[in-house]
C-alpha cells in the first residue's frame, strides 16, 4: 500500500496479467483456492447481501457488495452476450476495497480477468468437497471467456487429464484448444458435435454458456449416476443451463441462498427446494458428497465474498511483486472539513485549450 495520503492502490489488467504471468496459473489458483476456503470458513463475519441488478434487453449490469469487521468490498461487473460482436468482452468489471474503521479506500483493481480466476477457483473449491475423488474426466459446455481458466483449474489441481469440449460456434473450440495446448502440451482434449456426446462418460460437468435465456444445457437422460454438475453460465433471473428435472434427483450446493434462488438454477423450484450452502459443508456443519452414484451440482452464480476474497488475495500479491501503481483519489487538506479549499490551490493538471463545437459534438454523451 502506498505511503501517500492522497493516493490508493491500482491494479490495472496489464498488471494483473503480469502477476499471473510470474506466479504461475495454478499456483495462483492454488493460493485462491485456500483463502476462498479460509473466508468461506468464517461466513458468520461477514455482512451479506444479493446483488442489485439493472437489466436491459442486452444484458445485465450489477453491483456486488460485501463487508466484514476490517473491510468493505464491492463488485461492478455485467453481462452482454452480443458484445463480442462490437469487439469488446462480454463480461467487463472493476471492484474496490475500503477500510471499515474509516471508510477511506485502499485498492481500486481491474476485476474483468481476477473475475476469471476467482470463479474458477471456487469452482475447484466446491468439486473438492462434491465431486468423486477419482474424477478424471470433464466436459466442458461454452468454450468461451472463462473456459480456459475453468479447464486449467481442474487440471492443475483437481487431476483432471481428460476434456470433451462443446460450443455451439466452433471458433470458440478451435481457440479454447490452442490455447490449452498451448499451456499443456499432450492434454487429452476432444472436441464434441453435442452437449449429450461431450458429457458421455464425464465425471465432472461444467456449463459456462452467455446466452440470456432458460436454456436447456444438460436433459435429465443425460445426466449420469455419480456425477458432479458444475453450473456456472446461469447467474441471473430468467438464465439457466439445467434441464429443471434434474434438480429433484441430485444434491444442490449454492454460494448464498437468497441470491441462488433469484439467480440461479434452482429458480426453477418451489422456495423451500432443499440446498446447502457451501461454507456449511466447509465447516463441517452438513455433509458434501456421500456416496459414489450420488448427482451433486454446485448452482455457481458468483457471490460478492469471492470477490471480496480475490481483491485481497490479489492486492497482497501484487504489493508482494510491486505491481500496483498510486492513483491520487483522495483529496489532500490542510483542514478535513475545508473541501473548498481544493478550489483556492493551483491548479495541478496544466490548462488545455477548451474544447471547439467540433470537439463538444465528438464527445459522446
Amino acid at each position: 500500500m502506498t505511503n501517500h495520503p492522497g493516493h490508493v492502490d491500482f491494479l490495472s489488467t496489464d498488471a494483473a496479467a503480469t502477476l499471473v504471468q510470474r506466479v504461475g496459473l495454478t499456483e495462483l489458483l492454488r493460493g485462491l483456492v485456500s483463502a476462498l476456503e479460509q473466508d468461506f470458513s468464517r461466513w458468520q463475519d461477514f455482512d451479506k447481501t444479493a446483488r442489485l441488478a439493472q437489466h436491459t434487453p442486452d444484458g445485465v449490469m450489477e453491483l456486488m457488495p460485501v463487508a466484514d469487521a476490517s473491510h468493505f468490498a464491492f463488485k461492478y461487473v455485467n453481462g452482454h452476450p452480443k458484445n463480442p460482436q462490437l469487439g469488446i468482452p462480454s463480461i467487463m468489471a472493476f471492484g474496490a476495497l475500503m477500510r471499515a474503521d474509516t471508510g477511506a479506500p485502499i485498492l481500486l483493481s481491474e476485476l474483468t480477468l481476477t473475475t476469471a480466476l476467482r470463479t474458477a477457483a471456487t469452482s475447484v473449491m466446491a468439486a473438492k468437497l462434491l465431486a468423486r475423488r477419482s474424477s478424471r474426466t470433464m466436459a466442458l459446455i461454452g468454450n468461451g471467456s472463462q473456459s480456459e481458466f475453468q479447464a486449467l483449474a481442474f487440471v492443475g489441481l483437481l487431476g483432471i487429464q481428460s476434456l470433451r469440449l462443446y460450443d455451439i460456434d466452433p471458433a470458440a473450440t478451435d481457440k479454447l484448444i490452442h490455447n490449452l495446448q498451448a499451456q499443456i502440451p499432450g492434454l487429452q482434449v476432444q472436441r464434441c458435435r453435442s452437449a449429450a456426446e461431450a458429457v458421455q462418460g464425464a465425471d465432472i460437468v461444467t456449463t459456462v454458456t452467455a446466452d440470456k435465456t432458460n436454456a436447456t444445457i444438460l436433459r435429465r437422460d443425460m445426466v449420469a449416476p455419480g456425477m458432479h454438475l458444475n453450473a456456472v453460465g446461469g447467474d441471473c433471473p430468467g438464465k439457466t443451463e439445467l434441464d429443471a428435472a434434474i434438480l429433484p434427483d441430485a444434491k444442490v450446493f449454492v454460494e448464498f441462498a437468497p441470491q441462488s434462488r433469484i439467480e440461479g438454477e434452482i429458480q426453477h423450484m418451489p422456495e423451500d427446494f432443499a440446498v446447502t450452502e457451501l461454507w456449511q459443508v466447509l465447516r463441517g456443519e452438513q455433509a458434501g458428497r456421500q456416496r459414489d452414484d450420488e448427482i451433486t451440482v454446485f448452482d455457481s452464480v458468483g457471490f460478492a465474498l469471492e470477490d471480496y476474497t480475490a481483491l485481497r488475495y490479489m492486492h497482497a500479491l501484487a504489493r508482494q511483486h510491486q505491481l500496483l501503481q498510486p492513483l491520487a483519489l483522495l483529496p489532500q487538506l490542510s483542514n478535513p472539513k475545508n473541501l473548498f479549499e481544493l478550489l483556492l490551490l493551483p491548479p495541478a493538471i496544466p490548462n488545455e485549450p477548451a474544447p471547439t463545437e467540433a470537439d463538444r459534438h465528438a464527445i459522446p454523451a
